[in-house]
């Protein structure tokens, strides 16, 4: 039995799925430095605003979104204009799968393609 493994850019229409992948992040660990889950309404603001300068993937399994990655601004200052941070959030069960590798693989690649 083989999966399907398909990596995309993120749609609007998949900030449901990204909200309860992240809301684990936010209830259970430090490292999204927020209190309280963004509304599916936030986070499909948060999508409009990364997609407009850098890359925003997801990856499904079997028509299922098991994670996400985004680049995003690395300091606000201009000499950073070319530099990214990278995020990557992954459904819990989904580690230890490769799909975060896969993500970053794309990730990176498409920074590279833009010149970051």
């Amino acid at each position: 039995m083989s999966d399907e493994v398909i990596i995309r850019s993120v749609k609007t229409e998949d900030a449901d799925a990204l909200v309860k992948i992240y809301d684990y992040y936010v209830k259970n660990t430090a490292i999204t430095f927020e209190y309280e889950t963004p509304t599916k309404e936030e986070f499909t603001n948060r999508i409009i605003k990364t997609v407009k300068k850098y890359p925003y993937f997801v990856i499904l399994v079997d028509g299922e979104i098991k994670g996400y990655a985004y680049a995003g601004a690395f300091k606000e200052r201009a000499a950073y204009n070319w530099s990214a941070e990278l995020s990557i959030y992954l459904e819990r069960g989904s580690e230890k799968k490769g799909f975060g590798k896969k993500l970053y693989e794309c990730l990176e690649a498409k920074l590279k393609e833009m010149a970051f």
